[in-house]
């Protein structure tokens, strides 16, 4: 299995739901564009109450435009494009951990402590900031907090692994939660279908068949949209 492949299992399998939590609550500082708001507020399925806390958080932004940078690296190496796929990028996930970082106040401290320790670690290592870094410098920082002891509870994990394994389940909830995530996962969620009964074969195999009166009135797919209607002894009418 690829890692790819490792990734979606470990997003249907519920692990990516689990966004790690912690302390802390700085405030996000306010910008007067509200073009962002127009372009991303959407008005189906939400309460005044939710409308309104969605225009304050989209009226606001936490990340500089070198961490949203960073972060945006960062995402297209968890989930990189290739072989027909899209990258997280391709997706918004960037704007999605913006978007998460203020509506959860508690991961603003996790996260930017561990975009600053990915700048640090690359400085001291190659003389560079982690999103000018190469790939494989990149990737070489990466590999040395992105496979936790799973012996050791996460809490007790260094902040560093906390601060990738935040952001790789922030990336694999933000990319497979979109059309194009959905897409390359190939859920098709409720869909409607036509029963035709039970199969013959299997009817036959227990010795039963269906009347053929009831079968016409209860497996007719061009009455399946009629009402049953039943009389006072419980008959079936139509």
């Amino acid at each position: 299995m690829d890692r790819r492949k490792s990734l979606k299992s470990i997003l249907l399998g519920g692990v990516a739901s689990g966004l790690a939590v912690h302390g802390c609550n700085p405030k996000p500082t306010e910008v007067a564009d509200t073009s962002l708001i127009e372009e991303k507020a959407h008005a189906y399925g939400r309460t005044p109450k939710e409308k309104k806390l969605d225009q304050e958080l989209l009226s606001q932004t936490f990340f500089n435009e070198h961490e949203m940078d960073t972060i945006a690296v960062l995402c297209d190496l968890i989930l990189p494009p290739g072989d027909g796929l899209n990258a997280a990028t391709d997706a918004n996930v960037p704007d999605f951990i913006e978007f998460m970082s203020k509506d959860i106040p508690e991961l603003q401290v996790p996260l930017r402590g561990g975009l600053m320790w990915l700048d640090h670690k690359c400085n001291t290592d190659f003389n560079s900031a982690f999103k000018s870094a190469t790939e494989e410098q990149q990737k070489s920082i990466l590999d040395t907090i992105a496979y936790p002891d799973t012996s050791v509870p996460e809490e007790e994990r260094p902040l560093e692994v906390q601060f990738f394994s935040l952001m790789r389940n922030l990336t694999l909830t933000g990319f497979y939660t979109t059309k194009i995530g959905i897409e390359e996962l190939g859920y098709k969620g409720n869909m409607p279908n036509v029963w035709n009964g039970v199969p013959d074969d299997v009817l036959a195999q227990h010795g039963v068949s269906y009347d053929k009166e009831w079968l016409a009135k209860c497996v007719d797919q061009s009455t399946r949209g009629t009402v049953a209607e039943w009389d006072d002894a419980g008959n079936l009418l139509t």
